[in-house]
């Protein structure tokens, strides 16, 4: 992936430690280095849930720093993931594309135009 981008694969449970320890760290370095971010964001067919800690966090980390992405990739077979981002995504200021899991290349693809 190209280094502007914050490309993430999750699986099993996600927690809002998880956020603060991978996720958010990662996403701040990317746009101190680069001033705007770009996300691809995979969703494996294992996943299992997010906390609420983990919601929360997502929902700061985009409001945080709403201005410093320029475009983000949901790769996810989770129906209720690709629905709740097809709602919020008329709101958010950038592009936001999502794909299933078969189309994982074509949101690579993309992410990096």
């Amino acid at each position: 992936m190209p280094d502007n981008v914050v490309a993430v694969s999750v699986s099993g449970e996600v927690t809002g430690d998880d956020y603060k320890n991978v996720l958010i760290p990662a996403v701040e370095e990317k746009i101190k280095k680069y001033g705007k971010v770009r996300m691809l964001y995979q969703l494996d067919e294992e996943l299992e849930w997010f906390t609420l800690n983990a919601m929360l966090e997502d929902a700061k980390v985009g409001i945080q720093n709403i201005t410093a992405f320029e475009k983000i990739a949901v790769v996810s077979d989770v129906d209720w993931v690709n629905s709740a981002v097809g709602i919020f995504k008329f709101v958010i200021p950038f592009p936001v594309k999502t794909y299933k899991n078969e189309e994982l290349s074509e949101a690579k693809a993309w992410i990096s135009e």
